[in-house]
């Protein structure tokens, strides 16, 4: 409900006045709002976003908030509807005590703008406080023939209210011997006394009780009451006196507890009970009296808390002097409290940055710190710093402000974390300081690619490998971290004989791990080069490469080949001739046979397995060249039958094996008279001539004849080849080595010569000659013995040879 109110000019000039003040505190730049005490937490205070200028959406665009120190918030952003409202219960009382005019100031900082804006909050006072007594019961003695007119001082009330609402009248209960008669002193406050009407009577009433009221003027009117009681005594009729008006005392306020500050003293020159006085404190504030001690009896004033000369600077003390009949006198002491250097600067860091990027350029701003003394000069004088390593500096604002900002470019690859100690210093003496820590975390930036362990890598691996084994691993370090550090592996595309790279092999991309995806033959390659890959998962991404070799070792996986005596492809068998008036030493037949393994994989050796008449042939070590070991006798079977191995030098050693027919004859017409005699050898250990041998015997007697021409015309042609194969084979033996071993790299077969008169085959169909060419491949030689080359980059020329050798050995 509105109270009307009659506006007189006196109102109106105040209210001009009040608006002019408000008008020019605008103009200062200053917000200022009124609220009433002990509202509601929430309640509406102003509407910050209007008086600056921002929708309300935008305020927590802006980074508006508040910023206050020393204190407890009070106010808070409303971020719907931008208004300033409460943060809680407000006590007028609380903050500002019995001041006359009660603001709150803090500060909005705008954030993204670094704009301070003060703000000014008047604490309206309502009346929420009853006025009150220091004492429940106050005692008189009085003497009985105390005159009329005498008055008596009665402890004012109370009230923490201001203006009309705090403390306004006194009322005194009736009384036909007392009255009540409120004074106005000096310092603004009543006075109120108790004034005796009326002569006591002792005999009649020796104890009086009376009430005293305090009423305040709020709405509705609150107060508080005193009772008083009244006791008639016997004549006293010198008061105490004290030996001074005001006692005036100045201590440091980090005095130790339980000092002597000071002593009062009284005196009454009375004797007996009424000339006893005794000591006690009158009209003070509770709050003062919890800090001093007043000895009853001597007087003694002393401390039983600390003193702070942030709260009070003089300490206001009302002492009384009682004696023993009830007669009283008051002084007033006054302490001074020095103040020392005994509060270090707060430290208050309002805006801080918890993160950075290490590509944010210098004069980033980091964090919005304030300090504040609450001593006073050069104690209260503060400075702010910070270490000198730190790659920060502070810059200085007003009203006590520094901003912490980038000196340079930070690098999180060298520093990932700043602890950031921030020092407040005072000037007092001894100096104070305080110190906060800000930690800032440099968050990564992707300015840094893979960095491989080596820029190339050799491995060997051993062919035949199983398919899917790991054969190598990788690694490539990234100094980022996270997903900048997080790095995939991958091969460069590349195609090996014309087939994709990915066919042969393949990388895990997380680990870097390489696999074989089939099995390696060193006959095909024994090497391979191709770049390895690491890519990391920035933005952009960085990426980095390395070459890898890869040799490929040989092992002994194959078999030798037996390229002569070959199997007929038709299913008949070789025989080889040996005449009778052989000599020890003749060269019956040569065993040829290469290796596709290399080095000592691929070197052979001949040796005889097993023979039908042992000790009539022995086969060469290296040459694999079967001769008499001894002449032929009559008694020696026709067709001997011998079985030669060829073994490498691998380890473990693989072998194959030829069975060789040898005819003992001295004549072709010799062989043919004895042919029925000669059997296939299927089977080593079986020498029996099967039916369909003995057709195949009579049907080539039939064509013997005609054969025996075709067989002349033959030999003659091939006696010319055989004279230019063997100037060929003298040249090349001049120019070249011939040792007894094959190899893969590029192998050619040289042939060392022998002469053969006949050999002779037969099957069960059909029984035939053939004369092989006198000069045959002693030895398989290697064109390059000592260093490797990749078989893919062989000369054409030498595929051609070696397509050649084998044709010829085929003959």
């Amino acid at each position: 409900m509105a109270i009307p109110v009659k506006l007189t000019c006196c109102n109106v000039l105040m209210l001009l006045c009040l608006f002019l003040g408000l008008l020019l505190e605008a103009r200062a730049g200053s917000i200022f709002y009124s609220v009433p005490e002990e509202t509601e937490k929430g309640s509406f205070v102003g509407d910050i976003g209007k008086d600056l200028g921002l929708q309300s959406p935008e305020l927590a665009k802006h980074g508006v908030r508040i910023v206050s120190r020393g204190r407890t918030q009070l106010f808070t952003l409303n971020p719907r509807s931008g208004g300033l409202v409460t943060a809680g219960r407000i006590d007028r009382e609380e903050l500002c005590a019995q001041s006359a005019r009660c603001v709150v100031n803090f500060n909005l900082l705008v954030e993204d703008e670094m704009k301070l804006f003060p703000v000014e909050v008047e604490i309206i006072d309502i009346n929420d406080n009853t006025p009150q007594f220091q004492l429940e019961e106050l005692e008189f003695k009085m003497n009985e023939i105390t005159p009329p007119g005498t008055r008596f001082s009665l402890p004012f009330g109370q009230d923490l209210d201001v203006g009309m609402n705090s403390l306004q009248s006194y009322q005194l209960s009736s009384n036909p011997h007392f009255s009540l008669d409120v004074q106005q002193g000096t310092d603004t406050l009543q006075h109120p006394e108790m004034v005796l009407q009326s002569p006591l009577d002792r005999e009649k009433e020796a104890v009086h009780h009376l009430i005293l009221t305090a009423f305040d003027g709020g709405n509705p009117i609150r107060s508080g009451t005193l009772r008083i009681r009244v006791q008639v005594v016997d004549v006293n009729d010198n008061p105490p006196a004290f030996t001074q008006a005001e006692y005036h005392k100045s201590v440091p306020e980090n005095v130790p507890l339980g000092t002597r500050l000071l002593m009062v003293n009284a005196t009454d020159p009375d004797e007996g009970a009424n000339g006893e006085v005794t000591y006690s404190f009158h009209n003070m504030d509770h709050k003062v009296a919890q800090i001093f001690q007043l000895d009853f009896y001597t007087g003694e004033i002393s401390n039983k808390e600390p003193l702070d000369f942030e709260e009070y600077k003089i300490y206001p003390l009302e002492i009384q002097a009682q004696d023993g009949a009830g007669l009283m006198a008051r002084t007033k002491v006054l302490i001074k409290v020095l103040d020392v250097n005994d509060n270090a600067p707060e430290v208050t860091v309002t805006s801080v940055t918890t993160a950075i990027p290490e590509n944010f350029p210098p004069g980033t701003i980091i964090a919005l710190i304030s300090i504040h003394d609450q001593d006073s000069g050069n104690n209260g004088y503060a400075t702010c710093s910070i270490p000198e390593t730190l790659p920060f500096i502070l810059e200085k604002l007003v009203d006590n402000y520094y901003r912490l900002v980038t000196e340079r470019t930070l690098d999180r690859e060298l520093t990932s974390r700043y602890n950031i100690t921030v020092t407040a210093t005072d000037q007092g003496t001894p100096m104070l300081s305080t110190q906060t820590h800000i930690s800032l975390l440099v968050t990564d930036v992707n300015d840094n690619p893979p960095v491989f362990s080596q820029d190339s890598y050799s491995v060997y691996i051993p062919e035949n490998n199983p398919r899917g084994a790991s054969i190598f691993s990788v690694m490539a370090q990234d100094a980022d971290s996270s997903e900048n550090a997080q790095v995939t592996y991958f091969l460069a595309e590349d195609t090996i004989q014309g087939v994709p790279l990915s066919s042969y092999l393949s990388i895990n991309s997380d680990t870097g791990v390489l696999y074989a995806l089939r099995s390696f033959d060193y006959e095909l390659f024994w090497d391979m080069q191709l770049r390895v890959m690491a890519r990391d998962s920035g933005v952009p991404s960085l990426s980095s490469n390395a070459s890898l070799h890869l040799f490929v070792l040989d092992q002994n996986d194959n078999t030798p080949e037996i390229l002569y005596p070959a199997l007929p492809t038709d299913g008949s068998t070789g025989v080889e001739l040996a005449p009778r008036s052989a000599e020890p030493g003749y060269l019956v037949t040569k065993v040829v046979a290469v290796d596709r393994d290399s080095g000592q994989n691929a070197w052979l050796s001949y040796r005889l397995l097993k023979a039908s008449e042992p000790g009539l042939f022995s086969v060469g070590l290296h040459t694999g060249e079967v001769r008499t070991a001894r002449a032929l006798m009559d008694r020696d079977a026709l067709k001997q039958s011998l079985v030669v191995v060829v073994q490498d030098h691998g380890q473990p050693p693989l072998s194959a094996t030829v069975t060789l027919t040898i005819a003992v004859a001295d004549s072709i017409p010799d062989v043919l008279a004895d042919l029925g005699s000669i059997k296939t050898p299927t089977d080593p250990d079986d020498s029996d001539l099967t039916l369909y041998l003995v057709v195949a015997v009579a049907i080539v007697s039939c064509v013997f004849l005609v054969f025996v021409i075709v067989l002349l015309v033959l030999k003659l042609q091939r006696g010319h080849s055989l004279r230019l194969l063997q100037a060929s084979r003298d040249s090349a033996a001049a120019s070249a080595p011939a040792p007894h071993f094959v190899g893969l790299d590029g192998a050619r077969a040289f042939l060392q010569t022998y002469s053969h008169e006949i050999s002779l085959t037969s099957d069960s169909r059909r029984s035939h000659l053939i004369f092989p060419q006198p000069n045959y491949a002693d030895t398989l030689v290697s064109q390059e013995s000592c260093e490797k080359k990749d078989f893919l980059s062989a000369p054409q020329s030498l595929l051609e040879d070696k397509e050649e050798t084998f044709s010829q050995v085929n003959l």
